[in-house]
């Protein structure tokens, strides 16, 4: 066929490695149970794998079939807590309440949370491991010391396989079916070396494989054909198909492109997904803007965006109610708004959110100006909320003496809060359930924790400040016994303008949402169900793939129909 005259080219060149030397982790584990198993890879990153995954959950939930979702090794920083008491990418925690799950840690069984340009803290199975060097997880290629030729250096991700595989053959034994994600590209030449994320994973364990291609970015064939030669023959032979996605317009007009890739490749197109607009899904990666809105919205609220924001699906709540007019704001924003507004633009409320690497953000935060701006803000009488690492900034200091999440050290903080912060390596990871008073009023609150930081209040400087939230854990695994056990979260200053708190998921309660948007300023808050919008949006979606995809050709994929 012509793709395998242009893979010999590709081979004569020195592109492609045989099989042997492209994936070290190759043998299947006898201890694998009966599941049948589907994996996602994409062209890209952001070609839509989470979102088909999670579509394909949900559709195959639908049908009666006992589901879970599954990915390698994920690299995010926003992440959520499980049932367990791990953590997880946020992706598999939407592709766990697709398929109806409570989250767990064996969805996701190695966590990548990037604290700087070239290093991550590692999570194996919802444990934080250590921060590592991008070279001491993946690996380093260096020539020889006599000219012989490329030697590996094998990074901790050899040895992240069998926690990998652990974690994957229970899920095998546990479901019927398990849906795989990938992550980025499989064709990614430096990283294919002792991969666990994509082609080493499908290698290792036997399964078959989509590609899925984002048409909107452009350049869908070239992407597609181009990915599928930089593999080895086997992995080539264990692609199944492809799936173009975000396609607008007139399908007939695309259809001599497909004739052409089925011909080329000899693979089918399993389908083409229109772009959907509006598609509200919690986003793991790229900050989703607000959808437009009426001009009667009745609540400006600014999210600022650090370098190493996490968590911002706690705003999805804010951003996709009606009434909110909702903004991002980065430096590019910032930029284009600062001639007319200053250093930031008029606003009821301002959040700083969490923060991966909190000292460096605090950092960022001060040379844009934002502290400035802060001030400004509430001398006209805004309001301010810190959540997780944003509630440590407005505090009087942050104390790293172990190097938790950069250089040691201490920065002074906003003091905006009377509480001092010191970061732990040991990590508080649990959900929880409580309440929150506020204005005079009560509400139920359930959410989770995610940090290394423990902050303690200074009671002979915080008299009036009050701790607004009453909490408990549920099953949880907390590694902090000081953490532990029934508590108080949270500061509210004495003039009611400045709340902190460390949970996560706060305005997800619809009556917690309410209270908290009447002290903004919004009379007759009307809170949404982000639960609903969630359950809904994954419907909208998985009708959209049982009407757009070869479901015959899938099911087949899969082994569950003749």
């Amino acid at each position: 066929m012509p793709l395998s005259i242009f893979s010999k080219n590709l081979k004569a060149c020195g592109f492609i490695l045989n099989k042997n030397k492209m994936n070290t982790n190759n043998t299947i584990d006898p201890k694998m149970g009966s599941a049948r198993v589907l994996m996602v890879q994409g062209t890209t990153s952001d070609a839509g794998k989470s979102t088909l995954v999670a579509g394909l959950c949900r559709l195959f939930a639908r049908k009666g079939w006992h589901v879970a979702p599954f990915k390698p090794q994920n690299m995010a920083l926003n992440s959520a807590v499980t049932a367990d008491g791990g953590e997880i990418g946020r992706a598999q925690a939407l592709q766990a309440v697709a398929c109806g799950l409570p989250l767990h840690t064996d969805f996701n069984p190695i966590l990548l949370k990037p604290s700087s340009d070239t290093g991550a803290q590692v999570i194996v199975q919802g444990h934080a491991l250590d921060h590592m060097e991008a070279k001491t997880f993946f690996g380093l290629h260096r020539g020889q010391a006599d000219g012989s030729g490329d030697e590996y250096l094998p990074g901790y991700r050899v040895k992240a396989m069998s926690v990998v595989l652990d974690s994957f053959s229970r899920l095998t034994h546990a479901y019927e079916l398990v849906m795989v994600e990938g992550a980025g590209s499989p064709a990614e030449i430096n990283l294919r070396q002792g991969d666990i994320a994509n082609m080493g994973f499908a290698e290792a364990v036997d399964c078959p494989v989509i590609i899925i291609a984002d048409i909107d970015k452009g350049g869908v064939f070239a992407h597609l054909v181009g990915t599928l030669a930089l593999l080895s023959e086997s992995e080539q032979a264990r692609v199944k198909g492809f799936v173009i996605n975000r396609f607008r317009g007139d399908i007939a007009l695309l259809q001599s492109g497909l004739d052409w890739l089925e011909a080329y490749t000899n693979k089918p197109v399993l389908g083409v997904l229109p772009y959907l607009h509006d598609l509200h899904l919690d986003a793991e990666d790229a900050l989703t803007p607000a959808p437009n809105k009426s001009t009667q919205t009745r609540l400006k609220v600014l999210v600022l965006v650090f370098p190493r924001i996490s968590n911002h699906t706690d705003f999805d709540p804010l951003r996709l109610n009606p009434h909110v007019e909702f903004n991002y704001v980065s430096l590019q924003t910032q930029a284009e708004s600062q001639s007319e507004f200053g250093v930031l633009p008029p606003a009821d409320l301002i959040i700083l959110p969490g923060s991966k690497n909190v000292r460096a953000d605090l950092e960022f935060l001060r040379q844009q100006g934002w502290d400035i701006g802060i001030k400004k803000h509430l001398r006209y009488g805004g309001k301010l909320l810190g959540i997780c690492g944003g509630y440590q900034m407005l505090g009087l200091l942050i104390d790293d003496p172990s190097g938790v999440e950069g250089e040691p050290g201490e920065s002074e903080g906003l003091a905006l809060l009377s509480l001092v912060t010191e970061l732990k390596p040991k990590k508080v990871l649990r959900q929880v359930t409580g309440k929150l008073s506020l204005l005079g009023e009560q509400a139920e609150v359930k959410g989770y924790e995610i940090h290394c930081g423990q902050s303690l209040l200074l009671k002979t400087q915080a008299e009036g400040q009050l701790q607004p939230l009453s909490l408990s854990p549920m099953d949880s695994r907390v590694e902090d016994e000081s953490a532990a056990g029934s508590f108080s979260d949270g500061l509210l200053s004495e003039d009611g303008q400045v709340l902190g708190t460390y949970l996560h998921g706060l305005f997800d309660s619809a009556d917690a949402c309410a209270i908290l948007l009447k002290w903004a300023g919004m009379s007759d808050a009307d809170p949404v169900d982000i639960d609903a919008i969630r359950d809904q949006q994954l419907n909208r979606f998985a009708d959209q793939l049982e009407k757009d995809l070869d479901m015959e050709k899938l099911e087949q994929i899969l082994g569950i129909r003749n």
